[in-house]
């Protein structure tokens, strides 16, 4: 590609900025949270029919709200290219964490705000802002001689919840997703500034535990002492899953894999986590081997009485989620079935115990010397000019990559996206950066013409 075209395409993504923050801004309003029990079911259609109007406007054909054995909608749309080029598939989700604490947040987590130069709201990276990096890309390729590749766009309505909705939609109509290449826009950078392709992702399993003892609560001066505690005894098996040094331990469950790759110094790590100072890392072996190569355990809530209002009372039943992450070369089936024989081994008192999966994905590991990272590699020179392109493990999972990766086995899977370690994903004041969404819809429209020519058709 010539030295103009470069500029050419970089100038056009860079006027098209803030028409990108605007719609950005449109699509971070809906709260599209894939839980009825959180918001209605009517912000996440409203967000998909904001999604499908986007394509439609954009010349995609057939485009279609698929309505996912999961209860949501995933939006699907084919954007033909030259006769005999490549399909590839751009994945995005619209959907996202509930917001967690509002009063929180700096600014109202709906409502897209820019503030020291990142612009702020739930969604905004993770991942809304990366179907805004596929609508960049292509128009940016537009504007500039034409989409030299056949394209198909899904964007996903339940990601967020783990509920396999769309993974079960493409089992069913396996014709619908194929491509010679699948560029998920759903992870991120390893640093901001730095390219960056994900290379493993975490597999995951959830759980929700339930714990009973008594017919009822009890008085705890009258009974307390004597009677079986089921807050206590839950709190039991969750410490149960922990070793002294805080890594995770299950029975049966290999936990000392090692990485290989991109290191993960240590205090860059304490920062982007933002430890407390005094606070110490849980685990043991390099930070890398902990969070990409490792099993994790995860409590991600507890229903019990909250401190206000609380009463002396010796408590009948408790619940627990948990969620479990393996490493690629761990199958979730096996982990659930070991994280299950755990909790029930480990209850004491004889209490009532039942563990219930309330979600499952596998682990992935991409193929990176396909010609599909060849070719991200010479996009990602030319967006970050004097950086060479990094791979990465990512601690999360995407349980669509063994869906589409056991589906169509010749396609070549890469992973990038938005939500560098600034981003705060899944936390408040969720961010994204103007300036990574600028050059990442750089790097993925290079992308494209760069596979175009590689004559993978």
């Amino acid at each position: 590609m010539t030295a103009n075209r470069n500029a050419e395409i970089a100038e056009t993504v860079a006027s098209l900025m803030p028409r990108a923050r605007t719609e950005l801004a449109e699509l971070v309003a809906f709260r599209s949270v894939a839980d009825v029990a959180v918001f209605p079911r009517a912000e996440c259609e409203a967000a998909a029919g904001w999604v499908a109007d986007a394509l439609r406007a954009e010349g995609f054909q057939d485009v279609a709200l698929l309505d996912t054995p999961d209860g949501t909608q995933s939006v699907y749309g084919l954007l033909p290219g030259p006769v005999g080029a490549p399909t590839v598939l751009l994945y995005a989700h619209y959907d996202v964490q509930p917001p967690l604490d509002e009063d929180a947040w700096l600014s109202p987590p709906f409502e897209l705000t820019e503030r020291e130069g990142r612009w702020y709201g739930r969604g905004a990276a993770d991942c809304k802002g990366g179907f805004l990096m596929h609508l960049l890309a292509l128009r940016a390729l537009k504007a500039n001689g034409g989409v030299p590749v056949s394209v198909k766009v899904i964007a996903e309505g339940s990601e967020e919840q783990g509920t396999g909705g769309l993974e079960r939609y493409a089992e069913a109509h396996p014709e619908l997703l194929a491509a010679d290449a699948v560029v998920i826009g759903d992870t991120g950078n390893f640093r901001t500034g730095l390219p960056t392709v994900t290379a493993t992702l975490r597999g995951m399993t959830m759980v929700r535990v339930s714990v009973d003892t008594l017919e009822g609560n009890l008085h705890s001066g009258q009974f307390g002492g004597a009677a079986p505690d089921a807050l206590a005894a839950l709190i039991r098996i969750l410490d149960s899953l922990r070793a002294e040094d805080g890594s995770t331990t299950v029975d049966g469950l290999a936990a000392e894999g090692d990485w290989d790759g991109l290191d993960y110094p240590e205090a860059d790590f304490r920062k982007d986590a933002k430890v407390l100072d005094g606070v110490g890392l849980i685990g043991r072996g390099s930070v890398a081997d902990r969070v990409w190569a490792r099993p994790a355990v995860t409590v991600l809530g507890i229903d019990c009485p909250p401190v206000v209002g609380a009463t002396p009372s010796v408590q009948a039943s408790a619940r627990a989620t948990v969620s479990l992450r393996v490493p690629p070369g761990q199958d979730a089936t096996e982990a659930t079935e070991l994280l299950t024989t755990h909790i029930e081994k480990h209850t004491p008192w004889g209490a009532r115990v039942a563990v219930e999966q309330v979600g499952r994905g596998q682990a992935f590991r991409a193929d990176t010397s396909s010609p599909a990272y060849t070719a991200m590699a010479d996009a990602m020179r030319v967006a970050y000019p004097g950086q060479e392109m990094q791979s990465s493990g990512m601690g999360g999972s995407i349980p669509l990559c063994n869906t589409l990766a056991g589906l169509y086995p010749a396609a070549e899977i890469l992973l990038i996206g938005l939500s560098d370690p600034a981003a705060q994903i899944h936390a408040v004041n969720e961010s994204v950066s103007p300036q990574e969404l600028e050059r990442l819809s750089v790097a993925e429209a290079h992308f494209l013409t760069n596979y175009a020519r590689s004559g993978r058709a």
